[in-house]
C-alpha cells in the first residue's frame, strides 16, 4: 500500500530522505557515490524482482530505481510508481525498459553506453583466436582425458579477414584490436562513419559476409536490426566462415545458425546472447546451439568484466545524481538533453515536465508572476511530445509549496518537483 508523505516531504525530499533502490548486484561504486553525495537511504539487492514484488516496492516511495538486463519495466510498472523520478540502466543498452512509458510518466531514463566497450572487444578477440584454434571441442576433450595434439583444422587468425557489423563504439575498438594483430578488417553500417586505421567500408551487407572469414555483429536491438542475420545471409556466409554475436540475441536466427553448423556450412560459432534468456541462474539454458562442435556459447557476459562494472556503477550513479542534484538530463534516452549549472544560493529550482503543447510557458510564468516571484534563470528543451522546463526562481520558503501545487495542476503538466539541491551538507 502507498505511504503517505509529509507536506515537507512532498515539496521536497533531502538526500538522506530520498530512497533508492538497486537491483541485480549493481557493483560497489555504484553504493560509494551515492553515499559519498549524501544519498545514504540506499537498497541494494542481489538479484532481479518479479513484476508484483517490484511493483510494491515501487509504490512504497522508491524515488530513484537502478537496474541491469533482468529486469523488465513495462507501462504497468511505471503505472505503479507514482513516486519514480529517474531509472538508472546499469548497463550499455535499455532494451529491458518501455522507454515511451517511461517518457510518458516523465522519468529520465540514464544508461551507460561506453562503460563495457573494452570487455566486449577483448572477449571477441578471444573467441576469434579460439575458434580458429578450435581450442574449446579440444578443451573438452582433455578434460574427458582425450589427448588431442594436432595442427589439423588450427590456424593463425593473421591475414584473415575480420567482418565487423556495426561499427559504432564496439566495432571501431575491434577493430584496433584486430588490426593490431594482422588482421584485414571491413565493415558495414547503416550510417556513414569514420574509418579507423586500414579499415574499409563493405559496399553493402551482403558483400560483407561473401568475402569475410569471421563475421562479428555490433547492432543495437531496432525493428530494422530485428533477424538481420537469417538463413538467406547465414548461407551467404563464406563456406567455412565463423560468426560472433556478442551484442543482441534478436539479431540471429539462432534455428538456421545451428542448421548451418550442423551441415558444415559454419565451421563454428561464439554467441553471448540469445533470442530467450533464463531468468535466473537456476533456470536451465535451452538452445539448439547446445553440444554441438567448435561453438562457444556464454551466459551473456559480454560486458561482465569487474573492471566494466565498477566504470558503469559510477556513470550511471553519476547520471542519477546529476538528474536529482540539479535537474540535469544530458545522457537520458528518452528525455531532452539538458546540462545545467547549479542554482543560485537564493534562488529554488522548479522542474516541470510537460506535454509539449502551445502555451505551457506562459502558463508557468504566469503561475511565478501572479506571487510577484522574480525569475532568475530559465531553461527550456523539447523533444517530440516531451518538454523540459527548469526554472530558478527567487521564491520565499512560505509559499513555494503552493506555488509546486499550482504547478502540478497547470493543464499539460506530467510532473514537477523542487530540486532539494547540492548544497544541502551530506550525512556527517
Amino acid at each position: 500500500m502507498t505511504k503517505e508523505l509529509s507536506h515537507a516531504q512532498h515539496l521536497a525530499l533531502s538526500k538522506s530522505e530520498t530512497p533508492i533502490l538497486l537491483l541485480e548486484g549493481i557493483a560497489d561504486t555504484a553504493v560509494e557515490a551515492l553515499h559519498a553525495d549524501g544519498y545514504t537511504n540506499v537498497t541494494r539487492l542481489k538479484t532481479a524482482l518479479g513484476p508484483e514484488e517490484l511493483k510494491e516496492r515501487l509504490q512504497d516511495g522508491v524515488r530513484m530505481l537502478g537496474i541491469r538486463s533482468r529486469t523488465r519495466l513495462t507501462a504497468d510498472i511505471f503505472e505503479a510508481a507514482p513516486r519514480l523520478i529517474a531509472v538508472g540502466c546499469f548497463s550499455v543498452g535499455t532494451n529491458q525498459v518501455d522507454l515511451g512509458a517511461a517518457s510518458t510518466k516523465g522519468v529520465p531514463v540514464f544508461n551507460a553506453p561506453f562503460s563495457n566497450t573494452r570487455s566486449v572487444a577483448e572477449l571477441t578477440i578471444a573467441e576469434i583466436i579460439m575458434l580458429f584454434r578450435r581450442i574449446f571441442p579440444r578443451s573438452m576433450a582433455a578434460h574427458e582425458g582425450i589427448w588431442q595434439k594436432s595442427a589439423k583444422d588450427s590456424h593463425e587468425i593473421r591475414g584473415r579477414t575480420l567482418g565487423i557489423v556495426g561499427y559504432g563504439n564496439i566495432g571501431t575498438q575491434l577493430a584496433n584490436l584486430a588490426e593490431v594483430m594482422g588482421m584485414s578488417v571491413i565493415f558495414h553500417d547503416q550510417t556513414e562513419k569514420l574509418r579507423h586505421g586500414n579499415v574499409t567500408a563493405a559496399d553493402d551487407l551482403m558483400d560483407l559476409l561473401q568475402r569475410s572469414d569471421v563475421v562479428s555483429l555490433h547492432l543495437p536491438e531496432t525493428p530494422q536490426t530485428k533477424g538481420i542475420i537469417g538463413e538467406r545471409e547465414i548461407r551467404a556466409m563464406k563456406p567455412g566462415a565463423f560468426l560472433i554475436n556478442n551484442a543482441r540475441g534478436t539479431l540471429v536466427d539462432i534455428e538456421a545458425l545451428a542448421r548451418a553448423l550442423k551441415d558444415g556450412h559454419l565451421r563454428g560459432a561464439a554467441i553471448d546472447v540469445f533470442p530467450s534468456e533464463p531468468s535466473s541462474n537456476e533456470e536451465e539454458f535451452i538452445s539448439p546451439l547446445r553440444g554441438l562442435d567448435n561453438v562457444i556459447l556464454t551466459p551473456h557476459v559480454g560486458g561482465s568484466t569487474e573492471e566494466a562494472q565498477e566504470r558503469i556503477g559510477t556513470e550511471v550513479s553519476r547520471k542519477l545524481i546529476e538528474y536529482s542534484d540539479v535537474g540535469s538530463t544530458t545522457g537520458a534516452v528518452n528525455f531532452p538533453q539538458v546540462q545545467l549549472p547549479v542554482a543560485a544560493a537564493k534562488s529554488k529550482r522548479f522542474i516541470h515536465i510537460h506535454h509539449n503543447i502551445p502555451g505551457m510557458m506562459r502558463r508557468l510564468n504566469d503561475a511565478f508572476g501572479a506571487r510577484d516571484v522574480n525569475i532568475t534563470a530559465q531553461y527550456l528543451q523539447t523533444e517530440g511530445e516531451l518538454g523540459y522546463v527548469v526554472l530558478d526562481a527567487e521564491v520565499k520558503e512560505d509559499i513555494a509549496a503552493d506555488l509546486l501545487a499550482q504547478l502540478r495542476s497547470l493543464e499539460g503538466t506530467i510532473r514537477s518537483r523542487m530540486v532539494y539541491g547540492p548544497s544541502e551538507p551530506a550525512p556527517r
